[in-house]
């Protein structure tokens, strides 16, 4: 009961911190939508309907109320389309994309990082942590915008931006480059996590007896290892699809995708309160769930954590 009211607390913390960011900023949302050169009764018209002539914890508690009955309210900008709808369609895609790109580097960077751990020193260990170490040096746009350069220019092969909608049969072949470009920093980054919990993993007291046994080297890396390494790969792991949010609002922008990432850049630009408190509580409500997810995955894996 605790926990939930702990992530309770930090989603709205998240909301009322976004909140007050952007009413202490300077701008006008009424004079954004309406133009420098309406007539000043329409301006103050849309003052009252967005309500921006009362004080702010007024504001905030009329949009809290009103969230807590699954109502985010209309986008500014779009005002047409609630925030809801929005925030549906921006999901679509950089929810898809986050998850995968978590999985797989997840998968690979573990696994490049034990083959590294298993040869530390050599030559493999030596071209793995390179290869890393360079491609956590290189920001995400600038590995976007190089790959576009590269198979989208240069050779051809792929689409260099757009997202023609999930029923499409190119669907998939339009994110292979951003999720390429998100995907390549996150398998450096576990691969050089796991590479130092593997390597102390391998030298511990458990694995010498597992040896001392005589089970076979795969055995050894893969079950006794493994196991004491995994706690510290899953809270990366968890600490990453967070990440993976903030990687992908630029990396969207690079690629041109309708994801959350151009959302919040647009809604940040025109002074949307309503679609980036939207965002902003979508975003923290899943990486919160993720941590949540992960902490009862501690407890399964270690019974120790489990009783505390």
């Amino acid at each position: 009961m605790g926990r939930l009211a702990a992530m309770v607390a930090t989603v709205l913390g998240v909301a009322m911190a976004v909140f007050l960011v952007l009413t202490v900023l300077p701008g006008d949302a009424a004079r954004l939508i309406v133009g420098a050169e309406a007539q000043p009764e329409r301006y103050f018209f849309v003052r009252q309907a967005l309500r921006l002539d009362e004080p702010w914890p007024v504001r905030f508690w009329h949009w809290l109320s009103q969230a807590l009955h699954g109502d985010l309210g209309k986008s500014l900008r779009y005002q047409d389309r609630s925030v809801s709808e929005i925030l549906r369609r921006g999901l679509a895609i950089t929810f898809p994309l986050a998850s995968g790109v978590a999985i797989l580097a997840f998968l690979l960077g573990t696994i490049l990082g034990t083959t590294a751990a298993r040869d530390v020193g050599g030559p493999v260990d030596l071209l793995i942590s390179t290869v890393s170490q360079a491609f956590l040096a290189v920001p995400e746009f600038w590995l976007g915008i190089a790959l576009i350069l590269l198979f989208s220019v240069a050779l051809g092969l792929l689409p260099a931006g757009g997202f023609p909608g999930w029923k499409e049969a190119q669907a998939l072949h339009h994110l292979l480059l951003p999720a390429l470009a998100l995907l390549l920093p996150r398998v450096a980054y576990f691969s050089r996590l796991s590479r130092a919990v593997m390597v102390e993993a391998l030298f511990s007291e458990a694995v010498r007896t597992a040896r001392a046994k005589g089970l076979s080297e795969r055995r050894v890396v893969f079950v006794h290892a493994l196991r004491q390494a995994i706690l510290p790969l899953l809270a990366g792991l968890s600490l990453t699809l967070g990440r993976l949010f903030a990687g992908a609002l630029v990396v969207e922008q690079v690629f041109a995708l309708p994801g959350l990432g151009r959302y919040a850049v647009e809604a940040a630009f025109g002074r949307d309160v309503p679609l980036l408190l939207g965002i902003a509580v979508s975003v923290t409500a899943v990486v919160v769930a993720t941590n949540f997810l992960a902490d009862l995955a501690y407890g399964l894996l270690d019974p120790r954590i489990r009783s505390v």
